[in-house]
């Protein structure tokens, strides 16, 4: 995810088109798909647990291939000759998830397998991609799967001779901290998705891809549902512990393991989550372009991730792609950028701090004749799905009348703003009282009778202050108002 040199210029050798790419992939007579992943595609992305759709359950042929082409329904009660008469109702629906947990292990192993076989080693061995494109784009993946055939054998091997397995938590706990692999993987995954996408503008990747997705072993699924699935299958593990605990009889051991193995993933879920989260954040920063040094507030860089981001239409109907970082909110315009090269985002305004902010939820309707929106319908076209922003404050005042493609995505916005102005205000009301141990000092002050001069760091401290609420804030290891030549300290 922090990936974020440009890919290389590595000359390719021509390759024969006809020969090439069908001489690994198969193609079947179908019609190219819609894309996966996601039931609505819309133009905004949010920080929350996208999944991709559910594989269809189809039936897999023999000898055709090296890899399944089809999921298998099989439940537990399949595998067994007969079931005993002493398991309850609750004991054969707990051995059933227990079961679903191992088949979903070998399931993604031989996903992961697919995608290093299918995708990665064709694309390398025809120069579709560069080494280290593929490197970039593949990330950790590789390395996952050890992990998850580990789990896989102490599953099956917690099966006794009559298929059942008795204890699980004990397993789950010692393996989970595995999972810590996942948080690399994790924060490749925006600067990945971002530089496939800008791949696929390429004709050879675009047709290689394409090839794969209609072919039958991919189950219609593209690249990036693949390269989702570790962690997709991460948010699963707590889902299927807690339906194992609901079939656990209190006298079970499983009773007192399967809480603490849940709390352990959840524990790990959100550092994932925070890393991503970071990883993101900082991607997205490093892609902004400012046109004046004003526009360069310190909560851009003191965010450590963002709420959501997508394209909004401006009142002339320009498209702009809005950035709602943890403590400001950013509108720009993206930058026209080389095939080569990583995304650019050119910062239009002042940013708008969320300390700041306030919105106003526009009702739909006709556009009105102060010129709202003027030149953004034509006919009787209504303004739909609008919403303003402004701010007060340290600098002149800003107002923003943005619009999205649909209500779905009009209401996230505002959720997201909502929240982002609710706890940046709680930050700035819990920081904005200094200790009585924490003093303000003048360059060329003194500390304890020693001169302080102007470049000095007395001791390096980690807090976070607001000078006043009008103000700029700063966050950090160390924290200076150069403006004032005021420098922070504790002593």
């Amino acid at each position: 995810m922090q990936d974020s040199e440009g890919p290389c210029n590595k000359r390719v050798k021509p390759v024969d088109k006809s020969a090439s790419v069908t001489g690994i992939i198969t193609p079947v007579k179908t019609p190219a798909l819609k894309r996966l992943g996601q039931s609505i595609q819309r133009s905004i992305s949010f920080r929350t647990e996208a999944r991709p759709l559910p594989p269809m359950p189809i039936r897999a042929r023999q000898k055709a291939s090296s890899f399944p082409r089809r999921r298998s329904s099989q439940l537990w009660s399949d595998t067994v000759d007969s079931l005993s008469h002493e398991l309850s109702t609750k004991e054969i629906k707990r051995q059933e998830v227990i079961y679903e947990l191992t088949q979903g292990e070998k399931q993604l192993i031989e996903d992961l397998s697919l995608v290093k076989k299918v995708y990665y080693e064709p694309m390398l061995k025809l120069d579709i991609m560069t080494e280290s494109e593929l490197g970039q784009i593949f990330g950790t993946l590789d390395s996952l799967i050890p992990l998850h055939e580990d789990l896989l054998a102490r599953l099956e091997g917690l099966r006794g001779a009559e298929k059942t397995v008795q204890e699980v938590g004990p397993t789950m706990m010692d393996w989970f901290p595995c999972l810590e692999a996942y948080i690399t993987y994790c924060c490749n995954q925006v600067g990945a998705k971002a530089l496939l996408d800008q791949k696929k503008q390429d004709r050879r990747v675009e047709h290689f891809l394409r090839l794969c997705q209609e072919s039958s072993f991919s189950r219609k699924l593209d690249l990036w549902n693949f390269l989702d699935l570790p962690r997709s299958r991460l948010v699963k593990y707590p889902l299927l512990l807690k339906e194992i605990q609901k079939s656990t009889p209190p006298e079970h051991p499983d009773e007192e393991e399967l809480p603490q193995a849940i709390e352990l993933i959840q524990r790990i879920i959100t550092e994932v989550n925070l890393k991503t989260g970071e990883a993101e954040c900082q991607f997205y920063r490093r892609g902004l372009c400012y046109s004046e040094d004003s526009q360069r507030v310190p909560e851009i860089q003191a965010s450590r991730f963002l709420y959501c981001h997508g394209e909004l239409k401006s009142t002339k109907g320009q498209k702009l792609h809005v950035f709602l970082f943890e403590l400001v909110l950013v509108l720009t315009r993206p930058v026209a950028q080389d095939r080569e090269g990583p995304a650019q985002f050119q910062v239009y305004r002042q940013p708008l701090p969320a300390a700041h902010l306030h919105l106003e939820d526009l009702p739909d309707g006709e556009p009105s004749s102060s010129g709202s929106f003027r030149g953004a319908f034509t006919g009787n076209d209504k303004v739909k799905n609008c919403f303003r922003v402004s701010t007060t404050g340290r600098s002149k005042s800003q107002s923003h009348s943005l619009q999205a493609n649909d209500s779905f995505n009009k209401q996230q916005w505002i959720s997201c703003l909502r929240q982002a102005m609710v706890q940046s205000r709680d930050r700035q009301a819990q920081t904005s009282h200094c200790k009585p141990s924490e003093r303000l000092i003048t360059a060329g002050g003194t500390v304890n009778g020693k001169p302080v001069a102007a470049c000095d760091v007395i001791e390096e401290v980690s807090l976070t202050v607001i000078f006043h609420p009008t103000e700029r804030a700063a966050t950090g290891k160390w924290t200076s108002w150069t403006a004032q030549r005021w420098k922070y300290c504790m002593f």
